[in-house]
């Protein structure tokens, strides 16, 4: 139950991100973006880029028609990291569904099948706090 609603959650922020930013309507990445070329960037000016970006206008640099870099504002940036992040949630979410046994295996089966004992392992920790090594 909580996989699935982390996938409806997640599918809910990708579409909002999508669709808020105006990515979803772009059939290409960069397809809304101002194309220049690196001469008449050049020309241009840092200063007239950075201003245009502010502003909320994508600009992809090209050099002989092939997109070198793009410029983009502070905001859109954010926005772009965040949906980044989401498909990153996203894909690990789908990677666990397609991938879940539904096995569970408890904390006391893994600390023995590594050959240790709780208890053990507990007054070695006791132990380690009041020598102050932890």
């Amino acid at each position: 139950m909580f996989l699935e609603n982390l996938v409806l959650q997640t599918h809910y922020n990708l579409g909002r991100n999508l669709y808020s930013s105006g990515m979803a309507s772009s059939p290409t990445p960069g397809a809304s973006a101002e194309s220049i070329t690196v001469t008449e960037a050049s020309r241009l000016g840092v200063s007239d880029l950075v201003r245009r970006a502010s502003q909320g206008h994508d600009i992809v640099v090209e050099k002989h028609g092939t997109p070198l870099a793009a410029v983009v504002g502070l905001a859109r940036f954010a926005e772009l990291e965040e949906l980044e992040a989401d498909l990153r949630s996203a894909a690990l979410v789908l990677s666990r569904l397609a991938t879940d046994s539904g096995v569970r295996i408890g904390l006391d089966e893994v600390v023995d099948s590594l050959g240790f004992n709780r208890a053990d392992l507990e007054a070695e920790l006791d132990a380690d706090l009041r020598a102050g090594l932890i």
